[in-house]
């Protein structure tokens, strides 16, 4: 599934119907009917389906309807997915560190004997080219996920050789991140890196939580003095801030845009707080928006709503946001009093706020990111916690 997200999305899709059909295949159906978790999925889902009757464009409907159809399998997959032994876990720590290793590589090697000119290209928010189809965003997240799973598994990996790949291959990612310099993943990595040194601090010791963020201060300030395409993407988004400033509000602006969009996705929600648009007509809907109240914006610069629940919300309105929002909070009734407790929340907590500045679950590649790193991080918590509390 991982080289899938890498290289193809066709690869994808075989691979998550496999492990799907792999894990469900000596369960009884009655024990999938158990996970609440998934028929509040089912319940949201399902509104989105229902849409159908009130959209227009069909073929839209059956794209935005389709890529969802994980959210319905693969919960039982990892409900049903036994625990997995120190060994296989560090294998596929492993495995998935060199894939991510060589997107990185793929990722930086334009740059060789090109640098100025991509990091001009910086000037105007044109970023390196990623794996995952170029999609900055969901890769630079999976990367910063990837990152909490090696500092999570780290301990309960082979004394020697495997911690130590471990450890620089986080290092190289992390200095991959600043590189890459794609705001949405580089903000996370610090969002979780802050978390862990409060973590380490009340748990360990207050000297070992400062020195943490002394670290991440030095690192900050080491990749503002020596990575420039991290330079130019900061002073981007000071440029772009003082235009705002200034009374500008343009969607030749990317954050601009993203507030373009809430503006008109809140004026379109309460002409249809009931039912929405319709899965289908999103897209329409925001178009004439666009052209009734920015008309200067291009057809490239128009955006469904930078916000997963207002998305939720356009399509098929309030009531299916209300229980979009009560499943994307029911996984915090998973925590215990364990170590694994704070990784899970954390990396619920990057999701979560990925939902909040992008309509991540309206692409393949961002349903998959979310289902996986959160259900792959919870099952293997909740399977310690059984383990510790038998």
């Amino acid at each position: 599934m991982i080289v899938g997200l890498l290289f193809s999305r066709a690869l994808l899709s075989m691979a998550m119907v496999a492990f799907v059909l792999n894990a469900i295949r000596d369960v009884h159906p009655r024990y999938w009917f158990r996970q609440r978790w998934w028929w509040l999925g089912f319940a949201w889902v399902a509104m989105y389906g229902l849409s159908y009757f009130w959209s227009h464009d069909i073929p839209m409907w059956a794209e935005r309807f389709q890529v969802k159809l994980p959210i319905l399998i693969f919960p039982f997959a990892f409900a049903c997915m036994p625990k997995l032994s120190s060994r296989q876990l560090q294998a596929f720590t492993i495995g998935v560190a060199l894939l991510f290793l060589g997107g990185a590589a793929y990722s930086v090697y334009p740059l060789i004997g090109n640098v100025s000119h991509f990091v001009d290209q910086y000037a105007y928010s044109h970023l390196l080219p990623t794996p995952a189809k170029n999609d900055h965003i969901v890769f630079s997240l999976s990367v910063t996920a990837f990152i909490i799973w090696c500092v999570y598994i780290f301990p309960y990996l082979s004394k020697g050789l495997a911690r130590w790949f471990i450890g620089i291959v986080v290092v190289l990612l992390s200095v991959y991140l600043h590189v890459l310099a794609a705001r949405t993943g580089l903000f996370l990595w610090y969002v979780f890196i802050l978390a862990w040194a409060i973590y380490m601090g009340v748990k360990k010791s207050r000297w070992l939580g400062i020195g943490i963020i002394a670290a991440l201060l030095s690192f900050f300030a080491l990749a503002f003095s020596y990575i420039p395409t991290f330079q130019m993407r900061l002073g981007y988004m000071s440029y772009m801030f003082i235009a705002y400033n200034q009374g500008e509000m343009s969607a030749n602006y990317s954050d601009m845009g993203r507030w373009i969009s809430y503006d008109l996705a809140i004026k379109a929600i309460s002409r249809h707080p009931m039912t929405g648009v319709g899965a289908g007509d999103m897209l329409d809907t925001m178009r004439a928006g666009y052209a009734k109240w920015y008309p200067d914006t291009t057809e490239e610069q128009v955006l469904l709503p930078h916000n997963q629940f207002m998305v939720v919300a356009l399509a098929c309105g309030i009531p299916a946001a209300l229980i979009f929002t009560i499943w994307v909070f029911m996984p915090l009734t998973w925590l215990r009093r364990q170590r694994g407790a704070f990784f899970f929340y954390i990396i619920w907590q990057i999701l979560f706020v990925e939902l909040m500045i992008n309509p991540v679950l309206e692409i393949q590649f961002g349903v998959f990111v979310y289902l996986f790193f959160l259900l792959w991080q919870g099952h293997d918590y909740i399977e310690r916690t059984k383990t510790n509390t038998a």
